[in-house]
């Protein structure tokens, strides 16, 4: 599964909100909300993220190996 925990610690690093990628970067606010689930996310909302926080993917994203079912 693919997580996106660091993206909240880089955005607060790069002291970029939530508010500021809505209003001043135009991302939609049901992509953060995509990333908050960690549901699928296009590969070019990652790119431009990682341009407007000036990171790579690994600060945004990382795999997490699923438990095994019982």
């Amino acid at each position: 599964m693919i997580v996106y925990d660091r993206l909240w610690k880089t955005m607060k690093k790069r002291g970029i909100s939530q508010y500021s990628l809505i209003h001043d970067y135009n991302i939609n606010e049901s992509q953060l909300d995509r990333f908050r689930k960690n549901s699928v996310i296009k590969t070019v909302t990652i790119d431009r993220l990682c341009k407007i926080l000036d990171c790579n993917v690994e600060d945004i994203c990382q795999y997490v190996k699923d438990e095994p079912e019982e």
